[in-house]
Order: structure tokens, then C-alpha cells, then sequence
């Protein structure tokens, strides 16, 4: 249930609770008066009888044919507070018309008058229809005005969530319209832009931060690498050659890690064969100069898209199922996607649940800068980077290219 309809519900719930309370309240008060108004009155009267039958006035008059002496369907609780000298009224329901009687006795005599209740009654019950058709009425009101409240109120909300989730996708441009108002409402919108104000100028010197130490390290680490190069032949010189690649290697996905966390990244696209880009892609990687991935081609599609960047998040992909995964590791390209499986460990949940994060990952080794440039070039592409443990084991990464085909291939196994 949405926030709009628990709301609308809420003001409804209670604006039908303040109209049932009402009517009780008026029905109650109205009942009450209209009951000691109609006993004053026949009191009244029965006092008038009494005095005429005590000093024996014309049996004949008007008034007098109204009074009752002796009455035998008097009521027993009026019998019984005549009897003990007592003058009372009581109003008797057991009938199929309601009738209020009053009495008192005089001698050895009880002096009655009956006063019909219905048009009392029928007052009432047309004051119930009112006091139900107004209470429906505004509840109704209170209704409409509640929805359209919470509807106002739920849009803002909404706005508010949906620039968050922009924000929290990348989107760190995305902000909020400041309206008019000092509400809660109003102060959300403001808060998530100081959020995202602060968000963007951390990030921005986060990424200064970055591509500088690389830019800064780039030129001793090529004097590294040429150095290693006029080092005689041997496995020392071997091992410096490789550490210094790597380093170089390090640097250089380091400066597109920030390049990546920028928005000036733009794709180039021509129109390619998905599965030669995935041949070449997993070609250009060959672990220990001997392992090497298996290509499946079960749909074979054309697609619009960027190939260098296709081929670049498709051999960190690789790479990194072969130094965190398992042999064998399989390459499948079905239609817009590719699927990249290994049989090692799987993915660890922090990955599965927060996706690739750099200068972190699973095994407790590297930097975690291949996913994380595969999930940015993946971003620039416009194309989906999932992650899963599959049920028989391993991991899976599939690239989802779908919204980039251009059109049909032939169907092929390689």
C-alpha cells in the first residue's frame, strides 16, 4: 500500500469516525430534548386534570375528556409511582406505537393522560437520515481532499526518490526544483541537493585526486619500464620487466577508472558483428601464455554499438574469471547477449548485492578496477553489466547489448 493511499485512507477512517460521533452525539441530544420537552408538557397538563378532579370542574371540558381515570392498560411502572403518591410520566415502546403516559394519583383514584410519541419518533428518525447522508457526504469531502492532498504530497516524494536513485546510479548532475514553502516536504528537496551538491564535489576531487597520482606516476613508471628493458638478459631482469608492465598496466586503468567516473565519455559507434567482437575480445587475453577462454555462438546478431569499449569490458571480464574464477571459462554470445561463466568460488554477495566497487574485491587480491571499468564502459554504452551465482556453481557475467542490435546474424558454433 502507497504512501497517497494510506493517506487517503487514514483521513477518511477518521473523518468517518468524527461524523458517526457526531450523529450519535446530536441523535442522543435530540432525543433527550425532544423527551423532556413532550414530559413538561404533559406534566403540565396532568397537573390541570389533577386540580380538576380534586375540586370536581365541569367533567365536560375540552382538557378533561383527555384524562384517563383508572385507566387499565396504564403501564405497571407508572401504576406502581402513581400508587406510591407519586406524579411521573413514562414513555411506553412496547406497543407498535410509542405513547407517553403520565399519572398521578388523586384519592383513591389515579388520573392518567396519553400523549401519542410518533411524530417525536418520526422527527428523529428523519433527523438520522440527515445526519447519515451528511456524515456520508463528508466523509466523502474529507475523502476527496485527502487523496488530493496525499496525491500532492506523494509526487513530491516521489520526485524526491527519483532524483535519489539517479544520484545514486551516477547521475550526480540530477537535482531537485526548490518549491515555495518551509514544510518537511520542502526541506527534503533541499537537503537531497546539499546531499548531492556534496556528493558531486567529493567525487570530483576524489577523481582530481586519482588522475593526478597517476599522471604523476605515469613518466617515472615509463622511465621504470625502459630501464627494465636495458637490463641483461635473466630471469631478475625478467621479473623486473613484468612488475614494471604491470605497474604501468596499474596506472593506466587507474586514469580510465577516473575518466569514467566523469560525464565527458562519449561512445563511437559503427555497426559490427557481435560475435567477431567477442572472438577478438577473448583472443587478446591469454593467461600464463597458454589458458584461454571457449567462444559459443548460439545467436549470432549485429549490433550498433562502441567495439572498443565492447571488446575492452569483455576482456576484463574474461581476465577476471580466470584470476578469480575457475577454469573452464566459457564465453557465450545468445543474440544481444554475452554471458562470461567460470566454475570457480562465484561472486562474493558484496559484489552481487552493490555491484563492482574499486580498490575492492572478493578474494582478497587486486584492486577490483577490472569490473568496475567493465560496469563504466558498460554505462557509457547504455547497455546493462549483471552479476550471478548460478545455481550449478561458478559465477556468471552477462552483458546485455539487446538495445543495440541492428539486426540478425547467422546461427553459428564456434
Amino acid at each position: 500500500m502507497g504512501l497517497r493511499t494510506k493517506i487517503g485512507v487514514v483521513i477518511t477512517a477518521t473523518a468517518a469516525l468524527v461524523a458517526v460521533i457526531m450523529g450519535l452525539v446530536v441523535h442522543h441530544r435530540t432525543a433527550v430534548n425532544q423527551l423532556e420537552t413532550a414530559r413538561e408538557t404533559l406534566d403540565a397538563r396532568l397537573g390541570t386534570a389533577v386540580e380538576d378532579h380534586a375540586t370536581g370542574v365541569d367533567r365536560h371540558r375540552p382538557d378533561r375528556r383527555r384524562a384517563l381515570l383508572n385507566p387499565e392498560r396504564l403501564p405497571a411502572p407508572l401504576r406502581e409511582a402513581a400508587e406510591r403518591g407519586k406524579r411521573a410520566t413514562y414513555l411506553d415502546r412496547s406497543g407498535g406505537r410509542p405513547v407517553l403516559w403520565a399519572a398521578s394519583r388523586v384519592g383513591d383514584d389515579i388520573v392518567a393522560l396519553r400523549h401519542p410519541y410518533e411524530r417525536q419518533t418520526r422527527n428523529l428518525r428523519d433527523l438520522d437520515e440527515v445526519l447519515w447522508l451528511a456524515g456520508g457526504l463528508g466523509t466523502a469531502f474529507a475523502g476527496v481532499v485527502g487523496v488530493t492532498l496525499a496525491t500532492v504530497a506523494g509526487r513530491r516524494l516521489n520526485a524526491s526518490a527519483r532524483i535519489a536513485e539517479r544520484i545514486a546510479r551516477g547521475d550526480h548532475s540530477a537535482r531537485l526544483r526548490p518549491r515555495g514553502g518551509k514544510d518537511e516536504i520542502a526541506r527534503l528537496t533541499i537537503a537531497v541537493n546539499t546531499m548531492a551538491d556534496a556528493l558531486s564535489a567529493r567525487l570530483q576531487a576524489e577523481r582530481e585526486v586519482t588522475a593526478n597520482i597517476a599522471h604523476e606516476l605515469r613518466t617515472p613508471v615509463a622511465g621504470l619500464v625502459a630501464a627494465a628493458g636495458l637490463l641483461p638478459p635473466g630471469r631478475p631482469a625478467e621479473l623486473v620487466r613484468e612488475r614494471a608492465e604491470r605497474v604501468r598496466g596499474l596506472m593506466e586503468d587507474v586514469l580510465e577508472v577516473a575518466r569514467l567516473d566523469g560525464s565527458a565519455e562519449r561512445a563511437d559507434t559503427d555497426v559490427r558483428a557481435l560475435g567477431e567482437l567477442t572472438r577478438r575480445a577473448v583472443g587478446a587475453v591469454v593467461m600464463d601464455g597458454r589458458e584461454t577462454a571457449e567462444v559459443r555462438i548460439e545467436r549470432d546478431c549485429v549490433v550498433e554499438t562502441d567495439a572498443r569499449r565492447v571488446e575492452r569490458i569483455l576482456a576484463n571480464l574474461v581476465t577476471n574469471a580466470f584470476r578469480h574464477g575457475g577454469a573452464p571459462v566459457v564465453v557465450e554470445v545468445d543474440g544481444g547477449l554475452v554471458r562470461v561463466r567460470d566454475k570457480g568460488p562465484g561472486f562474493p554477495p558484496e559484489l552481487l548485492a552493490r555491484g563492482p566497487q574499486r580498490f575492492r574485491t572478493g578474494s582478497g587480491s587486486g584492486l577490483g578496477l577490472g569490473l568496475t571499468i567493465a560496469a563504466g564502459q558498460a554505462r557509457v554504452l547504455g547497455a546493462r553489466l549483471a552479476f550471478a551465482n548460478p545455481e550449478g556453481g561458478g559465477a556468471e557475467a552477462t552483458l546485455d547489448l539487446r538495445a543495440s542490435v541492428a539486426g540478425q546474424g547467422a546461427t553459428g558454433q564456434g
